[in-house]
């Protein structure tokens, strides 16, 4: 019975937190559409999410496309399809790896982030401050962060789609010996547009998602310093789950 009764506080408690955070993306998407328009905060949080996330996006993203190479030669030696690594590579990046790895780095640098600042204010009471000083927390807090995930999202993934195709192609072109016209025509012959539009709309989910568990992490975290950290690391693994969850329903949707 214990085992049940726990069973069943956690589905009561899961059911809370995700009707905790759709409600707080709908008070967002209200006050998206009222004034003030603060654009020195969306600029910030697009510099924040964007900007300081070029790093870690551009080293993953080349080496993502680089170990692809490598593996699918191999594999594809065994039937003399060499040819096709470059159109794997890059269907691979622009589907599913971009995207999806772009996501996982994000939130753990700029998610996490987002979750340990707004959760710091709420302990110290100075959203409450925001409050007194008649303006409304979501809309200072949540909606610049919100936009910025949507918008530098796609951007990032992007550039880690190119320099992994661009790792892909020293890859099996300087190292492994593929021809490099083949290379590239079996790109332009495989990869469509759609492919690409598919994965930057992928993108754009996912920086809402992670921009919005860290936000909602943040916002209700209790506790002082101790439920700050727990704030951050529950931000990072619930948005890592969600992305993942919500590559699949994605994929099989688009795809």
């Amino acid at each position: 019975m214990n085992f049940f009764a726990w069973l069943g506080r956690s589905a009561v408690g899961l059911i809370e937190e995700m009707g905790l955070m759709l409600l707080l993306f709908g008070e967002a998407c209200l006050w998206f559409v009222r004034p003030p328009v603060r654009w020195r905060l969306f600029f910030k949080q697009m510099e924040f999410v964007g900007v300081g996330s070029l790093f870690v996006v551009l080293l993953t993203g080349l080496f993502t496309g680089m170990v692809l190479a490598l593996q699918t030669y191999h594999a594809f030696r065994m039937f003399s399809a060499e040819s096709l690594v470059g159109a794997t590579v890059a269907l691979s990046m622009t589907r599913e790896l971009g995207p999806v790895i772009t996501a996982l780095m994000v939130t753990g640098r700029a998610g996490s982030a987002i979750a340990a600042e707004i959760g710091t204010m709420r302990v110290t009471e100075q959203i409450d401050a925001l409050d007194v000083m008649a303006i409304n927390p979501v809309q200072y807090l949540v909606v610049p962060r919100l936009v910025a995930g949507v918008i530098m999202l796609p951007l990032l993934t992007a550039i880690s789609d190119f320099v992994g195709v661009v790792g892909g192609y020293m890859v099996g072109v300087n190292l492994l010996g593929i021809n490099a016209g083949l290379f590239m025509n079996k790109i332009y012959e495989y990869v469509e547009l759609e492919d690409i539009y598919n994965g930057l709309t992928k993108a754009a989910v996912f920086g809402l998602i992670l921009t919005l568990v860290g936000c909602y992490k943040g916002f209700y975290t209790r506790g002082g310093a101790e439920g700050v950290g727990r704030a951050t690391t529950q931000s990072v693994v619930l948005a890592s789950i969600m992305i993942l969850m919500g590559d699949y329903v994605l994929t099989a949707l688009m795809f």
